[in-house]
């Protein structure tokens, strides 16, 4: 069984901001976010589906997992997963880079950023 973040309270607090206000009775929650120890986790659909009462010709209507895509996107798109566990502490704002930035903005002395190089794993 993988660990969950919810058992030991991190998970509410850690994604808090991903949410607006809390999900309707019987919809999942955040704490449907793994963590093993090295990434996040994303829930297990089955898990969440929701069967549906409405009947089509006869027939019923496939379930609906609410709330997987959701939170599978939000696991995979998660930068730092460890920070769902040990978040990195906030350092605060600096007011005065940011006037500067928007000095040298109205001045039309914008900074380029320093060049960067990205690399992508196959396979996973």
């Amino acid at each position: 069984m993988r660990p969950r973040l919810i058992g030991i309270g991190l998970l509410p607090l850690a994604l808090a901001a991903c949410m607006s206000a809390h999900p309707p009775l019987g919809l999942p929650d955040a704490s449907v976010i793994g963590f093993d120890g090295r990434q996040a986790i994303s829930p297990d659909c089955a898990a969440l589906d929701q069967p549906s009462t409405l009947v089509d010709a006869g027939s019923g209507r496939p379930g609906m997992p609410f709330g997987c895509a959701t939170y599978t996107n939000l696991a995979v798109m998660l930068a730092r997963p460890a920070d769902l566990a040990e978040p990195l502490p906030y350092a605060g704002a600096d007011a005065a880079m940011a006037a500067s930035a928007v000095r040298r903005f109205d001045e039309n002395r914008i900074k380029q950023p320093n060049v960067t190089s990205t690399t992508t794993q196959s396979g996973q």
